[in-house]
């Protein structure tokens, strides 16, 4: 039964998205590993899972991270140029249907999948709303907490289940999972509709950069960090 206090968007379904990727930059990653999980009315939520040979070697650093070797990608993956149409697909159907689109760190996922699909002559939406990104709405209502702020931090801190990090379909998962329990702990996000909180991400997002900036520039006065968000715009 449907709770008469709860925005309908808290009930509604979402799309959560994770990738992995060979590195950092999401101006020059590529994707490794994806999912994308649809939360609905199922207590099995169905997931679309892709194994990518990116056509470049993934360095030892990033297989360290996400288990994924060259040789596995290479033998098992299929390639991003069949793989980045049916990813950039979900979304799309998702957004047209008004689901939220759940990304914890939007702006690097987002943006390498938009990068991804520039490189592969894929159409990427012009607008990417609306989105939910755990990391930010964190920040935003518990700015002074000590400790990290990663997935598994987060998942431990509001006690949500992350049975596998750095595997996508789990993170896909547990960032859904914070997106359900983060406005429940927290009820004045609850009471947003979903195109106002998009709008106060994209101010929460860039104070916190300038924030980040500020203090990275303690250490090293030439330190940037985009205010972008939910991805970082393509340089023109």
């Amino acid at each position: 039964m449907t709770d008469p206090d709860v925005p309908a968007w808290l009930d509604g379904p979402m799309l959560a998205l994770d990738l992995e990727t060979t590195g950092i930059d999401p101006e020059t990653a590529r994707i490794v590993s994806a999912a994308v999980v649809c939360i609905a009315v199922s207590s099995d939520p169905p997931a679309s899972t892709w194994l990518v040979d990116p056509g470049v070697e993934i360095p030892a650093e990033a297989t360290a991270v996400h288990g994924i070797t060259t040789d596995q990608a290479v033998n098992d993956g299929r390639s991003a140029a069949d793989v980045i149409p049916e990813i950039t697909a979900e979304l799309v159907r998702a957004l047209a249907a008004g689901w939220p689109l759940v990304v914890f760190r939007a702006p690097y996922a987002l943006t390498v999948l938009a990068r991804e699909a520039a490189r592969h002559g894929v159409d990427f939406p012009a607008e990417v709303a609306p989105v939910i990104d755990p990391a930010v709405l964190d920040k935003q209502v518990d700015r002074y907490r000590r400790g990290r702020r990663t997935l598994p931090a987060l998942c431990e801190h509001y006690r949500v289940r992350h049975d596998g990090p750095n595997q996508a379909e789990q993170d896909a998962l547990a960032a859904a999972r914070l997106a359900w329990r983060l406005p429940r702990v927290h009820p004045q996000l609850a009471a947003l509709d979903l195109a106002t909180l998009h709008n106060q991400q994209q101010t929460w997002a860039a104070e916190q950069a300038h924030g980040l900036q500020q203090h990275l520039r303690r250490t090293d006065p030439t330190a940037t960090v985009s205010p972008s968000w939910p991805l970082t715009p393509a340089a023109t």
